[in-house]
């Protein structure tokens, strides 16, 4: 079989990917080389494509999570061996190929009690989850959490591990069939519908108080509800735009003391510490069953139409690439 790689020529839809067979590479003194079994997919990775996100340089390879086989190592490299099962997410982008050569401080052995799919598609969500629930806001138990798209990958993740910290979880989506994937995720209130009165609802689930922090990747006009839904001094994360761009939002809409934050996980997982404490939480959550549902597996040349899948909004969970 030959290798290949998905480049994106400029910003743009999904007519900008050209498959081009991959040239064979070579890990340098720190890195290794890593056969990829499995590639995640991510609306990340739509931001960059679009240049909404913009990446350093076009032509550009996307991708920000992958699972595979250790191949070769560079000089220097004691801590994987050829056969090594690992994984790894974050930056920098360049997921989309057969092969890829890696920082060795990026790999994470994979234990063989976790699938190669379940842990390219998991990886960056789980990673993500870990930063918006113990970093951004610090959940507890008994802690109001609202979730937006709670039946989609990142947010069956972060319903599951605000759970597992004894929240109580409001969950946000389109349809009851979504709801009904919310519910056995262990939401404990559902909100249905694109035009549901989501800031009465969560006033009526609360009494008037509002949540503790809601997560909204969203975007558009969803921003200022769910501003309208947190208690005061409560927490607001920004962590998407699927709705499109996000307006400008009054100040006057932040009182009486509510906090609205945009973290970035490729900004936080640059630090190499971080990106080691959330991918080892990561991992603990998927040990536990905290996974994403992996929803459709495209080949790796089908790239565009992975991407026309995450877009439209139906598919319940993640996309996988197979090389």
């Amino acid at each position: 079989m030959v290798d290949q790689v998905v480049v994106l020529t400029s910003p743009g839809g999904v007519e900008r990917f050209e498959v081009r067979t991959q040239e064979p590479v070579r890990p340098a003194a720190g890195e290794i080389l890593v056969r990829h079994e499995a590639i995640g997919t991510n609306f990340l990775d739509i931001y960059h494509r679009k240049g909404i996100y913009p990446l350093p340089a076009y032509p550009a390879v996307l991708g920000v999570e992958a699972a595979g086989v250790v191949e070769a190592s560079g000089a220097g490299v004691t801590a994987f061996r050829e056969g090594d099962r690992i994984v790894y997410a974050g930056p920098p982008a360049g997921s989309y190929c057969s092969t890829r050569v890696i920082s060795v401080d990026r790999g994470v052995l994979l234990p063989e009690t976790i699938a190669m799919k379940t842990a390219a598609t998991s990886m960056l969500k789980g990673m993500t989850a870990y930063m918006l629930l113990r970093k951004s806001y610090e959940v507890r138990a008994g802690s109001v959490v609202l979730v937006h798209a709670a039946a989609g990958g990142l947010g069956s993740v972060l319903v599951r591990m605000a759970k597992d910290l004894g929240a109580i979880v409001i969950g946000a989506m389109s349809t009851d069939e979504k709801a009904a994937r919310a519910a056995s995720y262990g939401a404990d209130h559902l909100i249905v519908g694109r035009d549901a009165d989501l800031v009465s609802e969560v006033k009526r689930i609360t009494d008037g108080m509002g949540a503790d922090v809601v997560y909204d990747g969203i975007g558009g006009d969803m921003l200022v509800k769910s501003i309208r839904a947190v208690r005061p001094f409560g927490t607001v994360a920004t962590i998407g735009q699927a709705a499109g761009p996000i307006p400008p939002v009054s100040v006057d809409e932040l009182r009486p003391g509510k906090a609205l934050s945009h973290p970035s996980i490729m900004a936080f997982c640059a630090d190499i510490e971080r990106y080691r404490e959330a991918a080892t939480a990561a991992l603990r959550a998927m040990e536990q069953g905290i996974v994403a549902n992996v929803a459709a597996e495209h080949a790796l040349a089908d790239v565009a139409g992975a991407h026309r899948e995450m877009e439209s909004g139906h598919s319940a969970g993640s996309i996988a690439l197979i090389p």
